[in-house]
């Protein structure tokens, strides 16, 4: 199948590559010239503009772009939406709010564009292992796209998940998970570090892979790190967000659905980029305050 693909980086250049492997035909496009340059050394007709890549594509079109979301996203879709035609098609496979998603697919329709998300996840381990996808929009046009969304997916790793947003909607509870998973294993890695017994923490991670019920993805990198560096030495204790997590916890307000792990995990995430915090200086000022406790200066 011919497809046109907008965004080269390292999951994009990724998903260029599994796409080729299984013959399928690739126009790719990306400002960079090295990334436009390493698609094509792969087989891939790299072009120098979105108006080229267009024009290169046979109708119906199809173009996946996998730009950062919010603008880069927005100024890629609204360009292509003035070249494409009717009956062509917009997948966006990057880290969208949903609600975005709703509000270009109403945008594109009186031209007859189509629009489909593709929550998608699997990292810079999707070359080799896949993508797991989660795919938004009308159910002929995601069928039509089919050949791609299981070649760039493991066995049974691809699901039509409904309308145009819930592909993305579910990419965002799927990360917000994530988030209170990684929460869950680095608190309890922190409590093995300070015990008295001199744990082993490469080798129990390892461990608990191996049929415990807290065995995952997420843990065996937790093993390969710890092996790799047992002491986390030369890492600051910053840890950025992506938006998925916020949106999470915003859209369980709004539901007024408790997620408190959830939600715990993404403000761990914005402590960890306090340095001297105003908070914790103000409960030192406090407890000095009412009783009389030493301060550190």
């Amino acid at each position: 199948m011919q497809i046109g693909f907008v965004g080269l980086g390292r999951m994009g250049g990724n998903m260029v590559t599994r796409l080729l492997r299984a013959d399928h035909q690739v126009v790719a496009y990306d400002r960079a010239d090295a990334a436009r340059a390493a698609v094509e050394k792969g087989g891939a007709r790299a072009v120098g503009s979105l108006d080229a890549l267009v024009a290169a594509l046979a109708p119906p079109r199809a173009v996946w772009v996998m730009v950062p979301a919010g603008a880069p996203t927005e100024s890629t879709i609204h360009e292509l939406a003035g070249t494409l035609a009717a009956g062509d098609v917009v997948i966006d496979g990057g880290n969208t709010r949903w609600t975005d998603d709703v509000r270009r697919a109403e945008a594109l329709k009186p031209r007859g564009i189509h629009y489909v998300d593709a929550g998608t996840s699997g990292g810079i381990w999707g070359l080799e292992k896949g993508y797991c996808l989660m795919v938004g929009g009308d159910k002929d046009v995601v069928a039509r796209l089919a050949p791609i969304f299981t070649t760039l997916a493991p066995p049974d790793g691809f699901l039509h998940t409904g309308a145009v947003g819930s592909g993305h909607y579910v990419k965002m509870i799927h990360n917000g998970i994530e988030y209170a998973l990684m929460q869950a294993y680095a608190e309890g890695f922190e409590l093995m570090s300070e015990s008295e017994y001199g744990l082993d923490l490469p080798r129990i991670a390892h461990l608990w892979n191996q049929g415990s019920v807290v065995r995952s993805w997420l843990l065996e990198l937790t093993a390969d790190a710890l092996a790799a560096n047992p002491t986390l030495a030369n890492l600051k204790p910053y840890v950025e967000d992506s938006g998925e997590g916020r949106w999470t916890v915003e859209d369980a307000i709004t539901k007024a659905v408790p997620a408190p792990t959830i939600t715990a995990a993404l403000f761990e995430r914005f402590r960890s980029r306090r340095d001297n915090s105003f908070t914790d200086r103000l409960l030192a000022a406090l407890r000095n305050a009412f009783g009389g406790h030493a301060v550190r200066r």
